[in-house]
C-alpha cells in the first residue's frame, strides 16, 4: 500500500494518520522489525524509520542517543534497507525512511534510491536537502516509485511553500516548532497558526502531517482536530526503548500500549476540538 492510498483509505474512516518514527537497528538491527510489528499492533498506520547518523542536525537528545546506540550495534544504511524488507514480508505498511544527504551522496543517488525501491521503502525524508537542490533526487525517486517528503516550518514563506509543494509527494511534513525534535509539554500557538496557513494550501492537493514535540494523545487530538491528516510522534516512542532497554518484551508491549492511545486520538468522534 502506497503512502497516499493510506492516506486515502483513513479519510475515508474519518481519522488522522499516525506515523511512528523509530531509529533503524535501537536497540539492535534484529529487533526493529519486531518493532515495526508491534506499533502496527497499536494502530500505527505509517512508519518512519531512521537511518542512523553521526551528526543528526535536525534531532535532539533522545533521538541522537538512539542513533549512538543504533551505530554502536553495527547498523549500517545498508542494514537498514534489510530491515524494511524483513517487514514487507508479514506487511503492507507504509515506510518512510528518514536520513540525511550524505548517506545517500555516498552511495550515488541513483543506486541508493534503486536498492530503497527494491527493499519496499515507500518514501523518502532527506532532512538536509533543500527543495532548490532536489531535481536530480527527486527524479531518480519518482523513476523508482519513491515518494519525496520535504518539510516545511513556522518560517517558510508563501512563495518557498509553492516550490516545496510541487516537489513533495506522498504527504508534507510541517515541523510544528523552531528547533530540534523532542518531547514537548503542548502544542503552541504557533503550531496551530502555520497549521492553518499551511492547511490553506494544502486541501486537496497533499496530506499534511504535523511532528517535532507531539508525544501525547491530546497533542494528536488538538492537531487532528485544527486540520492535519497526520500526526507523527518520535522521541516518545524512541523514549520508551530507551527506558526498556535490555527488556525486549517489555518494549514491545509498551510501544503497542502507547501506540493505541495515540490512535485513538485521531478518530473524529474522539478529536471533536472547536475549530476557530
Amino acid at each position: 500500500m502506497s503512502i497516499s492510498e493510506r492516506f486515502q483509505e483513513l479519510k475515508k474512516q474519518n481519522e488522522g494518520a499516525l506515523i511512528a518514527y523509530v531509529t533503524g537497528g535501537d536497540p539492535s538491527p534484529k529487533y526493529t522489525p519486531k518493532i515495526v510489528e508491534a506499533l502496527v499492533k497499536g494502530g500505527v498506520d505509517i512508519v518512519e524509520i531512521g537511518i542512523p547518523f553521526s551528526d543528526p542536525i535536525a534531532d535532539g537528545p533522545v533521538i541522537q542517543a538512539s542513533d549512538v546506540r543504533a551505530l554502536n550495534a553495527g547498523t549500517t544504511p545498508n542494514t537498514v534497507l534489510n530491515i524494511v524488507r524483513e517487514v514487507k514480508k508479514t506487511s503492507e505498511i507504509p515506510i518512510v525512511l528518514l536520513t540525511y544527504y550524505n548517506i545517500i551522496f555516498r552511495k550515488g543517488v541513483g543506486r541508493f534510491l534503486e536498492d530503497a525501491s527494491k527493499s519496499g521503502v515507500d518514501g523518502i525524508i532527506v532532512a538536509d536537502l533543500p527543495v532548490e537542490e532536489a531535481e536530480e533526487y527527486k527524479e531518480n525517486a519518482e523513476k523508482n516509485g519513491i515518494d519525496t517528503i520535504f518539510l516545511a516550518s513556522p518560517s517558510t514563506s508563501s512563495s518557498r511553500l509553492e516550490k516545496i509543494l510541487r516537489m513533495t509527494s506522498g504527504f508534507l511534513y510541517l515541523i510544528s516548532v523552531f528547533g530540534v525534535t523532542g518531547i514537548r509539554e503542548h502544542v503552541s500557538q504557533i503550531t496551530i497558526q502555520t497549521l492553518k496557513r499551511l492547511r490553506h494550501y494544502t486541501v486537496n492537493r497533499i496530506p499534511l502531517a504535523v511532528g517535532f514535540g507531539i508525544s501525547k494523545p491530546e497533542h494528536v487530538k488538538s492537531i487532528i482536530s485544527y486540520g492535519a491528516d497526520g500526526a507523527i510522534v518520535g522521541s516518545a516512542f524512541v523514549k520508551l526503548i530507551e527506558e526498556k532497554y535490555g527488556d525486549l518484551t517489555n518494549i514491545l508491549e509498551a510501544l503497542t500500549s502507547y501506540a493505541k492511545s495515540l490512535k485513538a486520538a485521531t478518530r473524529q468522534e474522539y478529536s471533536q476540538a472547536e475549530l476557530s
